[in-house]
């Protein structure tokens, strides 16, 4: 659906739009989302919708990276233009609304695009870039090359997140941040197979030096080839990483309006289930995708609305 296609009444209207969107895709995400006051959520949906209109521009592989390139530069262009294509657009109405609902400003949103549009850029070495790794390979060179990555595609939108929560210390920034990565280095840990099938190796490159794992072994795992312990060993490395940030999103919890803390503890459930899956599994992530089961996803929800009520019954 492009930016113009879909032309709409009201604000309600918009933001029934976003909850669809959010609906069908956000998979985790969208259990937190439902244990939100309405305002909240609708406002989480809308950035969420915004976010996966620009993954799905990106991740065309219908187009080439050049006509992928200019539809991104075309769509930016018309939701920075509130008196054209922002009005006709429900993500964008819904968007601009929730921006002024938040104070959520610009700049962290054109820093949310940018972070989901790094595998459309030719740069090398600039912040958060990817490299030419050989053989049609993309990757990052060290943790702090990947962390600058993570940071774009997770700690913003983690940025974005908490301005919808509420918050007053301004510790909660840097929390929020930490969190994001908490979240893309599982994320990364998960998906490490179905990124190589698309050439990216987000493992960063001296990571593998370090467990003796180059890139030609690390796409044979994704083969099949049976694992060894270095390989193992590797991925519980990055797993200790990323636990060590999730220490960030137990410290943000309490710093955020009560009303929103059970929204960002079911995320933290959910996404350090997926983590603890991975380390039960001693660090394969080959054989099968690992997965939090719905049914654990639908028990989290369940408590934290339970903690959403109970806030409620305080007032």
């Amino acid at each position: 659906m492009t930016a113009a296609s879909t032309n709409v009444g009201t604000l309600e209207d918009a933001y029934a739009v976003c909850r669809k969107i959010a609906k069908r895709e956000a998979k985790n995400f969208y259990y937190a989302f439902r244990v939100l006051p309405k305002q909240r959520r609708d406002a989480m949906c809308a950035v969420y919708a915004f976010m996966r209109r620009a993954d799905d521009l990106a991740d065309d592989e219908s187009t080439t990276l050049e006509q992928r390139r200019e539809q991104m530069a075309a769509w930016m262009s018309s939701w920075r233009e509130p008196a054209a294509g922002a009005a006709a657009d429900p993500v964008f109405q819904a968007l601009r609304d929730t921006q002024r609902r938040f104070d959520i400003p610009d700049a962290l949103l054109e820093d949310l695009v940018r972070g989901t549009s790094m595998d459309l850029s030719l740069g090398e070495g600039s912040s958060g870039s990817s490299i030419d790794l050989g053989d049609g390979l993309r990757g990052y060179r060290t943790f702090d090359d990947l962390y600058q990555y993570c940071y774009l595609v997770a700690s913003v939108v983690g940025l974005v997140c908490i301005r919808i929560f509420g918050y007053t210390n301004p510790e909660a920034e840097l929390l929020a941040e930490k969190t994001g990565i908490a979240f893309q280095l599982t994320n990364i840990l998960r998906d490490v197979k179905e990124d190589a099938k698309q050439k990216r190796i987000y493992l960063p490159q001296d990571l593998l030096r370090e467990f003796s794992v180059t890139n030609a072994e690390l796409l044979a795992l994704c083969e099949g080839k049976a694992l060894r312990a270095n390989d193992r060993a590797m991925i519980v490395a990055l797993s200790v990483q990323a636990w060590e940030y999730y220490e960030a999103a137990r410290r943000l919890l309490p710093m955020i309006d009560a009303e929103s803390r059970p929204a960002l503890w079911v995320m933290v459930e959910i996404y350090s289930g997926l983590l603890g899956q991975i380390d039960r599994r001693q660090g394969d992530v080959f054989s099968s995708r690992a997965r939090v089961p719905t049914a654990k996803k639908m028990f989290s929800m369940m408590r934290g609305a339970a903690m959403s009520l109970r806030n409620v019954n305080r007032r």
